[in-house]
């Protein structure tokens, strides 16, 4: 067969052999290009996605499936928390516990625990949102544990839309699950995360607190970064309940 296919072609089987090879070298490094180029969109899209997103890298603790949590939630009360921030005042939301239960049951007890008290909003961004609740004070500390992420890109159903006054939960950029203890106030319309975070409430009373906060804001970085110094601070977050009408 070799000396057939040299007598055809006129060319020593060595040098087909070598034509074939380098041939196979092209074609592989074709194939790699192209994953390689499918990878990067996908690290693109992510890192758009951490828009309120923590910062730091996966933990060891993974976030628990909405099939195996039992929230103490009454699903026959309102549920609503009081932020007290020293120095402005009181900013109050309702949450929604029949549209993210897991997100509330998360936020009442971290909240009724008394974690809260003394954190910071450490993020600010004037006519985006206000972000706090994180114990590093720079976006990269959490609870230590981590809940899944009730949002419709993530097989959960959430209607609520990032509308001024939402308040919503903050995650990593490395996992849909990976939602903790921070969460953020939307200070303008932003319905570009709907979808991508789990809002789990609306501000009711004290948007005027909001917007003083974001309106005094300076921020040392486009992320929103506020010193530690002139970062306002939550004094506390108590819950409350009210009968459903």
């Amino acid at each position: 067969m070799k000396k057939q296919i040299s007598e055809k072609t006129g060319l020593p089987p060595i040098i087909i052999g070598t034509i074939v090879f380098f041939a196979a070298i092209i074609l592989l490094l074709i194939i790699v290009a192209l994953t390689s180029d499918g990878s990067d969109k996908k690290e693109t899209s992510d890192s758009t996605a951490s828009t309120v997103s923590t910062q730091s890298e996966p933990s060891e603790i993974s976030a628990v499936s909405q099939e195996s949590v039992e929230t103490n939630l009454d699903m026959t009360k309102d549920y609503y928390a009081d932020i007290d921030i020293k120095d402005y005042g009181k900013i109050t939301f309702k949450m929604y516990p029949d549209v993210a239960p897991i997100t509330v049951d998360n936020f009442v007890n971290l909240a009724n625990s008394g974690f809260y008290n003394g954190l910071t909003f450490h993020r600010i961004i004037k006519d985006f949102m206000m972000q706090g609740g994180d114990p590093e004070g720079n976006s990269t500390g959490g609870s230590g544990k981590e809940i899944i992420g009730e949002f419709t890109n993530n097989g959960h159903e959430n209607n609520l839309s990032h509308k001024r006054g939402t308040v919503s939960m903050a995650r990593g950029s490395y996992s849909m699950d990976s939602a903790s203890s921070q969460f953020f106030i939307v200070h303008k319309d932003y319905p570009s995360l709907d979808g991508n975070y789990a809002a789990f409430g609306s501000v009711t009373e004290g948007m005027d607190i909001v917007d003083k906060i974001c309106n005094d804001a300076k921020p040392t970085d486009n992320n929103g970064t506020i010193p530690a110094d002139q970062q306002p601070i939550i004094n506390s977050i108590t819950i409350r309940t009210v009968d459903k009408e």
